[in-house]
């Protein structure tokens, strides 16, 4: 059963201190009044640092990493390609207010304030504790709603194949954009089905506290049987089409980064293998894990992908 934990008030609307910490306490609140609904097999993850963290059906039995590894070890090349830069620099972004353009092939285009898309009651803020990839494994409890809910309400024609994103470009505060390391804005994109698959979220917190702007603030995509390139940042544009979009890292480098980028142990990138994975947090010492195909979601994803090669469609 999936808990619903629906905020008293808007992450984007709080202006004083103690309102922001009475949010926050509703969601724990919420945890510990709903003990009796916990998943079970999950005893290990609900002991220690992060034991109050809510769960939901599709929830890792593993202990999160700390909030403090996943906030300042980061992958934002659009603030520096330096891990630990991003945690730093992007302090200077301005999240609220925020916007979207909604684009495409939808019957519902236009503008829409960020407040507004998270006052429709369907998109309740929930706790996803996903196993995320980027060049190491980490789980993190996302707060966050499915994308195909937000999608649904724009209405998409029976034309939308794909869904494209793409990132805020304000090079005067994101620095890194003033480089050509990549292409920017930032693009990314999914097949319409992987948009619509309810592992599929729109984030916009983690743990029990707002998303942080090194992490993606205000809104990011999670994709969690995917690398961590396709989960996009400070997303102001979403586009669907109908033919396949160009992507920042398969622009940039279409031998190494494939449109899917589903974790896949069996397909070794150009110049190093993806058997296995550094947990974040770990010491250099400590031995790494086997890399799980599509992230050891499978079970949820794998029929996405039914008659398709995944080594050519990597």
């Amino acid at each position: 059963m999936l808990i619903k934990v629906k905020a008293n008030i808007l992450s984007s609307e709080i202006t004083d201190r103690a309102v922001f910490e009475s949010r926050r306490q509703f969601i724990k609140a919420t945890v510990v009044g709903s003990a009796a609904l916990m998943l079970s097999g999950l005893a290990d993850a609900e002991s220690g640092k992060y034991a109050d963290v809510l769960t939901g059906p599709y929830s890792e039995p593993l202990v999160p990493t700390d909030y403090e590894d996943v906030t300042s070890y980061t992958n934002y090349y659009e603030f520096s390609t330096n891990k630990q830069d991003a945690s730093k620099l992007a302090r200077a972004l301005k999240t609220r207010p925020w916007s979207v353009t909604v684009e495409g092939e939808v019957n519902r285009p236009g503008v829409y304030n960020l407040e507004d898309i998270l006052k429709d009651n369907s998109l309740e803020e929930r706790i996803y504790r996903f196993r995320c990839v980027e060049a190491w494994s980490m789980v993190v409890p996302w707060i966050g709603f499915p994308l195909g809910k937000m999608l649904k309400r724009f209405e998409p024609t029976s034309n939308a194949k794909f869904v494209e994103f793409t990132t805020l470009y304000n090079p005067d505060v994101m620095v890194g954009q003033r480089t050509g390391v990549l292409e920017w804005p930032y693009v990314e994109g999914l097949r319409i089905d992987e948009a619509m698959h309810p592992l599929t979220i729109l984030a916009t917190g983690m743990y029990d506290d707002d998303l942080p702007n090194q992490n993606g603030a205000p809104l990011r995509l999670v994709v969690p049987w995917k690398y961590g390139f396709k989960s996009i940042k400070a997303i102001v544009k979403i586009r669907l089409l109908e033919n396949m979009p160009d992507t920042a890292w398969n622009k940039s480098a279409p031998r190494e980064y494939g449109f899917y980028a589903n974790v896949n142990p069996e397909v070794s990138h150009p110049r190093w293998s993806q058997k296995r994975e550094r947990v974040l947090g770990s010491s250099i010492f400590t031995a790494k894990r086997n890399t799980e195909k599509f992230n050891g979601y499978g079970e949820q994803v794998a029929s996405l992908y039914a008659g398709m090669d995944l080594k050519k469609y990597f």
